[in-house]
């Protein structure tokens, strides 16, 4: 039988990382795995909930019994909480502004980083897992580890795309920028570990950069 091929893929906000993902997934028939969406899901809930973000207990409390189900499909995104669909809602500024409170806390961290692994190892042929721990903390023995960035003046540029100009420049840098500052005191992402490659974006195109991520899974099959 096939070993499953896992494929372990970080980086900051606006690399690309989501986009990129999904394709090396459908290159592979792998399934994929959005886990940025579980922070923000797990933060729209917390706000619909009426809970205090600096009330630690009563977010890791949210974390252990919130009612999420996401769909692992390269192809079809599917995200609920509770039966309702927030593939939309999750992407509001609202919860871009919150989300790092509850990504922030550790213990909610934890919780949702075993729904990770465990998401992981029910994927028969394997799984392309992307966020910013991934490579380090969630999957550190994946077949592949890459850390995909970008110039910061680009990942604002194509974040802003991705939100159809929905932004200003000052609040598009708190969401970007901001974020990344905040997630990176609790794990690191801006500086490839030992034994992940680093791709950077910052000039190449969509399909460039996609073969890139599977030049560098290549690399590392080779070498296992």
């Amino acid at each position: 039988m096939t070993k499953p091929l896992i494929i372990a893929v970080d980086g900051p906000s606006g690399s690309g990382k989501s986009s990129v993902a999904k394709a090396v997934a459908r290159h592979y028939g792998l399934e994929y795995l959005d886990t940025g969406a579980m922070y923000r899901a797990l933060t729209w809930y917390c706000l619909e909930q009426g809970l205090d973000s600096t009330d630690e207990q009563a977010l890791v409390e949210a974390a252990r019994t919130f009612p999420y189900q996401q769909g692992t499909s390269p192809d079809e995104e599917v995200i609920t909480v509770g039966g309702v669909d927030v593939r939309e809602a999750i992407r509001q500024p609202r919860i871009s502004e919150a989300v790092s409170a509850v990504a922030s806390n550790r213990q909610v961290r934890q919780i949702l980083i075993d729904l990770q692994r465990s998401m992981i190892a029910a994927a028969p042929a394997g799984m392309v897992a992307e966020g910013r721990d991934i490579t380090t903390v969630v999957a550190p023995d994946a077949d592949a580890r890459i850390l995909l960035t970008a110039r910061e003046e680009v990942r604002l540029a194509r974040r802003g795309l991705q939100l159809g100009g929905s932004q200003d420049a000052a609040s598009l840098a708190a969401q970007v920028t901001g974020r990344d500052a905040k997630d990176s005191q609790v794990t690191s992402f801006t500086q490839a570990a030992e034994g992940v490659t680093l791709v950077d974006s910052s000039d190449l195109t969509y399909e460039e950069t996609v073969e890139a991520l599977i030049a560098a899974v290549e690399v590392a099959r080779s070498a296992s």
